[in-house]
Parts: structure tokens; sequence; C-alpha cells
């Protein structure tokens, strides 16, 4: 049986995204989601091998999507200016991006929110290089947890990179995400005042004097 073509791949994996967010992860089945595009059951297995790995090749698709939207916003801050002034908006920017990117791909932003990457990887039935796939954007959040650190303090140890976690990670996930808030400018410019406060307090030193080039996942 032959391989949809990558359009066809899209669009597939833009019904299971929307299906998922507008029905409940459970609702993504192979036939459901043959019944939306009229691609053969046999096709959708021949690309992705299982419903596992459908749903796991559309959270990639979103994860990945997103990391580049955030990765270029801090691209784009920090080429506005130097100095920490300029590594401050970086990091508003690197915080504000969940925000952003409900905004811009909604069904893309409410999908990762709706399907966990924890109880994907629990699930146990993904193929090994996937799960791979996903476990390796870890790295790239940490590597902008590292640049970030760096922009703002000329350092990246332990001490550093949990202040840069906090603002870009729990900020967020408590002021937005785990309320499933709408991210308008309220909310927005709470959580930019929020991590320009956070950042006001540079972290202690640690105890040792060694610096750290990667971050805690």
């Amino acid at each position: 049986m032959p391989r949809p073509r990558v359009h066809d791949l899209e669009q597939l994996m833009d019904a299971a995204e929307k299906l998922a967010v507008d029905s409940g992860p459970a609702a993504v089945t192979v036939r459901a989601l043959s019944e939306l595009t009229s691609v053969s059951n046999g096709a959708i297995y021949h690309a992705f091998g299982s419903r596992a790995g459908l749903v796991g090749q559309v959270w990639l698709r979103a994860a990945q999507r997103f990391l580049t939207m955030q990765n270029g916003a801090v691209d784009a801050a920090l080429e506005l200016g130097t100095g920490q002034d300029a590594a401050i908006e970086a990091v508003v920017a690197a915080a504000d991006a969940p925000a952003r990117f409900l905004l811009d791909a909604p069904v893309s932003g409410r999908f990762l929110l709706t399907v966990r990457r924890n109880e994907l990887l629990g699930a146990g039935d993904l193929s090994n290089d996937l799960a791979a796939d996903i476990r390796n954007l870890d790295d790239t959040l940490a590597e902008l947890f590292v640049r970030l650190s760096r922009a703002m303090w000329h350092r990246a140890d332990r001490n550093a990179v949990d202040v840069i976690r906090d603002c870009v990670v729990e900020l967020p996930g408590a002021l937005l995400l785990r309320g499933r808030r709408t991210p308008d400018a309220a909310v927005r410019q709470r959580l930019a005042a929020a991590v320009h406060a956070l950042l006001a307090l540079e972290p202690p030193l640690p105890l040792s004097t060694s610096v750290h080039t990667t971050a805690d996942k």
C-alpha cells in the first residue's frame, strides 16, 4: 500500500489535532480519522504505524512549531539591543511564547495542552525513534535556558538557569496554562510584570565555582 503524500500527511495530522481539541484525545482513533479524511485505515497505519504513532507525530509537530516560534521571539528581542535590558526582554518574550502560540496557532496550542507529553511517553507503545525525538526536544529547551541565563548574568550555573526556567516555564504555567485562561492583554501584562520582578533579583552564586552548560530537564 503506498504511503500517503506529504501533503496528505499534513492534512491527516491537522484533522487529528482538531479532533483531539474538539472531542478529547480518546476521540482520536484511526477509524475516526479515516471517516473524517476519507483516507483508508490501512494508509493511516502505513504512514504512522499505530494510533500512538499518529498522536505522537502530531504532538511532535506542534511542539517543534512552538519551540521554533519561541526561539524566533528570543532572537528578535536580542537583536533589538544589547546588554541586560535586551536580555530581560528576551526572557519576557520566551515567557510570553505560550500565550502568543495559543493566539497565533490556537488548535496546535490547545493540542499541546490537551495531550500531555508524559502521557505519550508513559504509554509505552511509541516507537523508540519517535519517543527519542520527543525527548530530544528537552535539549532544545535546555539550550534556550542556558542562552538566556548567559545573556542575563554571563553565567549558566544551576541557580541562574533555574531562575530562567521559573520565568519561561513555571510562571506561564501558573498564570495561563494551568487555568486554561484566555491569553488576553491583561494576563500577558501580569506575566511580563512577574518576569521582570523575578529577574530583578540576581540568582545567588552556587557553592561551587563551576558552571553548568545544560539545564535540568
